[in-house]
């Protein structure tokens, strides 16, 4: 099983920037998806924000696209989520998530790996003041 620990998140003004970490353990071999949803609040639906499979494919939400970058590194298992020109609508908790080994990965489009993310972390919060 796959262990997620976040870190990087904090307050920032609009139009600033933030890089968050995500530190993966346990089995992470094979063809599997990583990525960002984040939840404004509680009793908010969680968002798909951007995600990557293991050949380095990435998809993004609408949303963020042209702001926030994915990326990761094999040799250290981390992932992370760079995130310029915050707005507001931004503030959310941040939660890493990963998958399982996904049958026929390669033959799928990047946006299906948000359906695969299924293992969490805590989740690390980030709050854009105007």
């Amino acid at each position: 099983q796959v262990q997620l620990l976040e870190s990087g998140g904090g307050s920032v003004q609009t139009g600033g920037s933030l890089r968050l970490s995500c530190a993966a353990s346990g089995n992470t071999d094979g063809d599997r998806c990583m990525g960002w949803f984040r939840q404004p609040s509680p009793g908010k639906t969680r968002e798909g924000v951007a995600a990557i499979d293991s050949a380095g494919r990435t998809s993004y939400a609408d949303s963020v696209k042209g702001r926030f970058t994915i990326s990761q590194d094999s040799a250290s298992n981390t992932l992370y989520l760079e995130m310029y020109s915050l707005k507001p609508e931004d503030s959310a908790m941040y939660y890493c998530a990963a998958s399982r080994v996904v049958p026929g990965l390669k033959t799928r489009a990047p946006f299906e790996c948000f359906k695969f993310l299924q293992i969490w972390g805590q989740g690390t919060l980030v709050n854009v003041s105007s």
